[in-house]
Parts: C-alpha cells; structure tokens; sequence
C-alpha cells in the first residue's frame, strides 16, 4: 500500500479504519493539535508582548523559540504538514523541516547565552560561545543547500557538540551561582533531550506503547513550561533587582548631603530632599512656602527659567541675603545646577558660602597685596591702564611713585614684623589723603604707586605734598617703640599716548631724584619735564634708525678684561658699542640698544658691528699677540634672524684669519628660549674658530641642566651677583657655585662689573678666570688700547695693582687663555 524511506530510527505502523473510526480519529487530532498549538502560541504571544512593553530583546527569543518548539512538536507528531489550520505545500515541507531544525537550534544556543550573559562572562569561556555563535551561520546556509539525508547527520552532530557544551556550562553555572534561572533552564534542557533520545530508542526497539507516553509533543509542552519558569525566575530577579535599586536610590537621595528639588513649570516644589529642606530651613513641604520664589528672590527664578529653557545642562550661582531659621540675615550663596526633563525643573542646590568667599578672597589677592591690603603690581597697573585710556586734556591723570627711605633698617634692626606694622600704618596714612577715585598699589618692599585720575598736576602736587607730610611729621607706634619714617615722591603728569610701563619708570626715577636732591621728598614731572624730552629723543633715535638704510653715529669702544691667573701676560677685551648724536653728544647705549629693538634695527646694528669689530682685528692683528679672546654681544633679536646669522657666517668664512679671536656673547635667557637653534647657531660659530660666551649668567631664567647642551667656552657670570659680593656671602657662595660649574665643564668665567680690589681679592680666591670693571678700567678708544701689552696695565687702584703683581709673581710656565691657539677648521 505504501513505500517509505527512513532517515535515523523509524517505525511505520498502519491502521486500517473505518470511515467513522477515521472521522472520529481526525476530529480527535484536530482537536489536541489545537489544544497544543493554540496554548504555545498564546503562551509566545503573551511573552512577545511582555517583551514589547518592557523593550526587553530577551523575550523576543523566549517568544521565536517557544513557536519553533511548537513546530518541533508538529514534526515530531507526524503532524507539521499543519500549521494554524493550513496545509503546507508538500514541495516546502522537506526543507521547512531543516529550516526548523536549524532554528531551534540557533535559538536554543542564543537564548541560552542572552539568558546567561553575566554568568558566562564570569566563567570566561568566551572563545568557546563565539565558536558555537558562528556555527550557526553555516547551518543556517546549509539548511536550504543540502538534502535532507545530507543536513540530517550534520545536525546530529552539530546538536550533539552544542548539547555537551550547554550541559557543561549549565554545571558550571549552577555550581558557581546556584541560579534558580539556571535550575529551570536546566530542567527545560534535559526533559527536552530526555524525551527526544528516548523517543529515538523507543522508535529503535519497537516499544510502540512508550513512545507515545513520553515524545517531542509532551517534551515540547514540558520544555516550554520550565523554560517559562525560568524566564519568570529572571524577571522575579530582575524586579527584585530594581526594587533594590529603587530603595538605594531612595536611601541616596534622602542621605545625599547635596539639596536635590524638582520644580513646575511655574516654579512650585514638586519633591525636595531632607538636604534642601534642611538648606533652606524647612521641616516639611507646606502650601504656604512651597514656591521657589519664597526663598529666593523672583529674579533668580526668572534667570533659572531661562537657563533651564536655552541650555541642556543649566549652572547659575546666586547670592541672597537668607532669613532662614538656620541662616538668619545672613548673605549666602548657592550654586543651582538644573535641567528641563518632561515639563519639570530638576536639579540640585548646594550651599557654596565657603567656597565662594574663597574665591573671592583668592580674586582679592590676586590683585591686592596681602599684608597691606592696597592694590598690588598687577592690580595698579590694570587701574593705570584704565586710567591712561580715558585720559584727555579735560580728564588729566596724575601719577605718584613713593618710596620709603632707609625702611630696611626697621626689618634689619627690628625684624620683619614691626616693618609690616609700619607698612599697614602708613597705607592707612595714604589712603586717607586720597578721593575714592584715586587708587594705591605696592610694587615693591617699601615701594608704592599712586594713580590720580582726573585730577590736575597741581592738585596731585598738593596732595603729595601733604602725604610726604602725613608719612614722616608722627612717628610710628610699634608695641613700646616709635619709627620715624620719612617718604620721597615722583609725580608726573602723564600724557594719554604713552605706555603704563613707560609712565611707572618715569614716575620712579622722579622719585630717585626726589631722594637724592634736596626737594623736600617730592619731585615734579610736567609734560615738559627732561625725562620727557629725553623720552620723546629716545622716539625720535627709533624714528631715525627706521628711516635710514645705514647708521650714522656709530663706534666702538674697548674694555679690557684682565686674567686672574697671568694678569700682565694678556690683553683681552670687550667690544662696546656707542654712538654720537649728530651735535656730537653721546647718545646712551641703553636708549640706543631700546631704540634698535623698537625699530627692528637691532640686525643691522649687530652686523656693523661684527664687521667693524673683524675688520679691525684684520688691520691690528700683528699688535695682537697677547690677545686670546675679543667679546662681543649679539642681542636676542639678531639671534632670532635667520639672516643675519647666515651673514655672520659669511663674514666669519671671509675674516678666517681673525676669526679664532671672536668670542660671541649670547644673553642666557636668549640661548635657552630656543635652546636647539642656538646649539645650531655655536656649532656653526665654533666651526669657523670662534669661540661662544654665555653673558650675563645667573640672572633671569638660569637652569644649570642647559648647561650640558650649551657647547660655550666662557661664562660670564651676572654682575649682580659680583657688585657688593663682599658685603653679601650668599653671592660669594653663588659665583662659587658657578665657577666650580664651570670648571667641570671645561668652560673659563668671567666676572663682571667688579668695582674695587677687594671684589677682584674675592674672585682671585674663588678661583674666576676673568674680571671685567671699573676698577680694571673703563671702555676705552682702540687705539688706547693697543698700546697697552695687557689688560693689568691700565688699573690705576695701587691695591689693585699690588694684586695683580702678586699673581703674576705666582704664574707657572703655562699657557693662559681659554684656548692657547685656533682652532683649525673641519
């Protein structure tokens, strides 16, 4: 009657009926088969939603797998050519089957794994779950490709491996969490393999009357059942999970010590936390006072709508005067931080009183002097930039420079502490003289500026006059003791054009005058004052030096530097620039070097004299002989001209015979600004048989650790340290420090501005190369100085003299200099 095939275990069994014992059959399939269907795709149905309206991606899974083991009941029944009272195409159904096969197996592994993620994340077989994850992508191709008695075997296999591994982690997660999720699953799990191996060994041996008790239709009903269970155990976790949350977060909201408040959108308290009621001082949430305008002014909540309204994350800091049972008529500040979420103002409130009188005080400080309370150097001079601006013929601005005379006496003879008591006293004298719009700053220990807008020279001329008065006519009372302190002022008027820190020197060195002259401690600067004019030629030289192609005026000038270990047997020196005005005058070097850099003709100064200074080496070369090194300084402008360096280099490839005399000098805050172009510019430098002095070292940005970077064959330590040495140890023991530096690293020193024979004794003792000084002598013409044998020759001091004899009857025959010959080139 029929022919079958079978694939695996199978048995035919064939009944002959009637036609009312095959109704009665039919009608009895349809009806379980409905049963069975209707109840999982309810089941799928009712968790599909759940997971909808929980937006949960777990229960999507839950829900596609319970369909697919509907389906796995179907084909295990004999039944899966029905699907929802619809025959299926006998053509489709083959492959339909491997299809669903396949699904249940990929959605058994991936549910499997969605449900268990952080279990298995704490197991760490991660590369094991990514090689069954991707199994299932060629299954799933294969499924529709091969044959069902091809796929079959291969999905045996595949399930068998995907069986072991689940087993295996389904243990190892239940010995790990005892996970009630993970007991159900398990049980799903295993009445599903149960049920379909013993159906297989049951359809092997024949035993008719077992197979139909336990199958994949009970197994299906089963498995979904205890893999409901499970799915119920984890949303039980998960809700509990939330609660738990939800009173932590309850627990930190009340406990949190930041006010938390949520406002309407007419500015109602909604919710307040036990910090802001304690902030704001109350207990409870009453009708009466459950408006933010109750405790905050109207316009603060106005600016918090605002806020809340234009920004996603809103942060204001308000200041208001409280009335609070906790903060009574007290100014408080609050920093409020809200945003606008679903018609509500939510956000929190902290009381910053603290922090923002910190703040304020460290604002205060950053532009007042902390022991005087006046303002300090930044704070005046932003006053005095104001003032300059607004500066006019109609709004004149006066400027006072004060100093204290002989004030470090008190700190000498009474300490620190009855000075400042001074200090305080006489700003408060000051400050008592001056208008409201008049404004005091310190600049220095005992130094103090004073800006006086709008007010006329003649006026701030009686005012200083009084407040030289105020300061020294009453002494000052310290505990039992009383300081005379006398004060000396430099007022001038200043002129809307000039700059504040040109306007501050001017002021100070009227105050000079007024300490040295006899002016009764005031001295008076009026727009045409000779500090003015001298201001106004310094403008003209920079005019002049950008005008003209070349430089009129210029010249040299030599000083010479004396060895401390063969005074008579050298004759070194230092080229000087100066220049002559065109009545002949003089013209300062300072104010000709600012001009050149005002101009930005500081290059073309510094290659005159270059090739003035080699041209001249060229012409006297052979009254040279005891010449080891001729200085001369280059400015950081010029260093910073790519140009003119390469111009130096050509005259130095053209003057190669002079060439080992030079000896550049290079500021030490201009090498170390751009530390690797000035190591380029001396290797170049030395290249040619020059040599390369750091000058004026120890002042401003000094860093021994550049030193090693610095390839310089002479230190020329800052004359700061040298003037007075004598009368400071802690410079003593600085140049000492320096040379012995010096010393290690194969470099010579030389100390400038020595002033008298005993700071030439000191430096002897010390162990210094070299000594540059009025008391050695000062510049002079060139052709004075060739027609000296050596530098000691010019010293008129007979101490001085006496010295440099006693070192010279010490010398060993040895060479002096910092290199005995020249260095050849490359």
């Amino acid at each position: 009657m029929c022919r079958t095939t079978f694939i695996g275990p199978a048995r035919l069994t064939i009944l002959q009926w009637s036609a009312a014992e095959l109704a009665s059959a039919t009608q009895a399939f349809h009806h379980s088969a409905g049963l069975l269907e209707g109840g999982l795709i309810i089941l799928a149905l009712f968790v599909f939603i759940t997971a909808l309206i929980n937006r949960n991606s777990t229960y999507v899974l839950f829900a596609a797998w319970l369909v697919v083991n509907l389906r796995m009941a179907s084909l295990s029944a004999g039944w899966d050519q029905h699907w929802l009272g619809y025959t299926i195409p006998h053509e489709g159904l083959s492959q339909g089957r491997l299809l669903t096969l396949t699904l249940y197996y990929v959605l058994t592994l991936v549910l499997f794994t969605t449900l268990f993620k952080e279990e298995l994340n704490q197991l760490g077989h991660r590369r094991l779950i990514q090689v069954a994850r991707w199994s299932c992508i060629p299954l799933l191709l294969l499924s529709t490709l091969l044959s069902y008695a091809h796929y079959l075997p291969l999905l045996w296999m595949a399930t068998g491996l995907g069986v072991v591994m689940l087993v295996y982690l389904l243990v190892r997660i239940l010995h790990k969490t005892r996970s009630r999720v993970a007991m159900w699953y398990g049980a799903s799990l295993a009445f599903t393999l149960f049920a379909s191996l013993y159906e297989v060994v049951s359809a092997s041996l024949g035993l008719r009357g077992l197979i139909g008790a336990i199958n994949s239709v009970t197994a299906a009903l089963a498995s979904s059942l205890l893999a409901s269970l499970a799915i119920a155990a984890q949303m039980k976790q998960e809700h509990d999970a939330r609660v738990a949350m939800q009173a932590k977060l309850q627990h930190t909201y009340e406990a949190m010590p930041i006010g938390l408040f949520t406002l309407d959108l007419t500015g109602q308290l909604m919710s307040a936390n036990p910090a802001l009621l304690t902030t704001l001082g109350a207990s409870t949430l009453e009708e009466a006072v459950e408006a933010w305008g109750a405790f905050f002014p109207p316009a603060e909540w106005q600016r918090l709508q605002h806020l809340v309204s234009t920004q996603s994350d809103a942060e204001m800091e308000m200041e208001v005067l409280t009335d609070t049972p906790v903060h009574l008529n007290l100014s408080r500040a609050y920093l409020v931080k809200a945003t606008l979420a679903h018609d509500r103002v939510e956000g929190s409130l902290q009381d910053v009183t603290d922090k923002s009188q910190t703040t304020k005080h460290l604002q205060f400080l950053a532009s007042n002097d902390p022991l005087t309370k006046v303002l300090n150097r930044r704070g005046i001079e932003k006053i005095l930039d104001a003032a300059m601006a607004e500066a006019t013929e109609e709004h004149p601005l006066a400027l006072a420079y004060l100093d204290l005379d002989r004030f470090k006496l008190i700190n000498d003879l009474f300490g620190h502490s009855a000075g400042d008591e001074v200090l305080q006293q006489v700003c408060g004298r000051v400050r008592a003289l001056l208008s409201k719009t008049m404004s005091l700053g310190r600049v220095g220990g005992d130094e103090f500026v004073i800006v006086m807008p709008d007010t006329s020279l003649t006026l701030a001329h009686a005012i200083c006059q009084g407040l030289v008065t105020s300061i020294g006519q009453t002494p000052y009372k310290v505990g039992s003791r009383a300081f005379h302190v006398r004060g000396s002022i430099g007022l001038i008027e200043v002129s809307g054009g000039s700059s504040t820190k040109d306007a501050v020197s001017t002021a100070d060195r009227a105050c000079h005058e007024a300490k040295s002259g006899n002016s009764n401690g005031l001295v008076v600067f009026g727009k045409g004052a000779r500090v003015f004019l001298e201001h106004e030629a310094e403008l003209r030289l920079v005019e002049q030096l950008s005008a003209h192609s070349d430089i009129r005026g210029l010249f040299l000038e030599m000083q010479p530097i004396m060895s401390l270990t063969a005074p008579h047997s050298s004759l070194n020196f230092e080229v000087l620039l100066r220049m002559r005005d065109p009545n002949g005058e003089r013209i300062s070097t300072d104010r000709l070097i600012a001009a050149g850099e005002s101009s930005g003709r500081m290059g073309m100064i510094d290659r005159w004299v270059l090739a003035s200074t080699l041209s001249w080496l060229s012409s006297n070369q052979n009254r040279l002989s005891h010449t080891q090194f001729v200085c001369m300084n280059l400015s950081g402008a010029s260093l910073n001209d790519e140009r003119f360096t390469q111009e130096v280099f050509v005259l130095l490839e053209n003057h190669l015979d002079v060439a080992h005399y030079l000896c550049l000098e290079i500021t030490e805050s201009v090498a170390l600004h751009d530390l690797e172009n000035t190591r380029r510019f001396i290797d170049r430098v030395r290249y040619y048989g020059a040599r390369v002095a750091l000058d004026d070292f120890g002042a401003g940005y000094t860093s021994f650790s550049y030193l090693k970077d610095l390839p310089s064959d002479l230190l020329k330590i800052d004359g700061n340290f040298i003037v007075n040495m004598n009368e400071h140890p802690a410079n003593i023991a600085i140049v000492e420090a320096i040379v012995n530096l010096a010393r290690n690293l194969g470099m010579k020193t030389v100390a400038e501005w020595a002033e008298d024979a005993a700071t030439v004794q000191t430096l002897t003792d010390i162990g210094v190369d070299y000594v540059q000084g009025y008391v050695i002598s000062p510049a002079l013409m060139p052709d004075v100085l060739l027609q000296a044998p050596s530098s000691a020759s010019f010293i008129q001091d007979t101490a001085l003299q006496a010295l440099a004899h006693q070192i010279q009857s010490r010398l060993t025959p040895q060479t002096d200099g910092i290199l005995s010959t020249a260095r050849n080139l490359h």
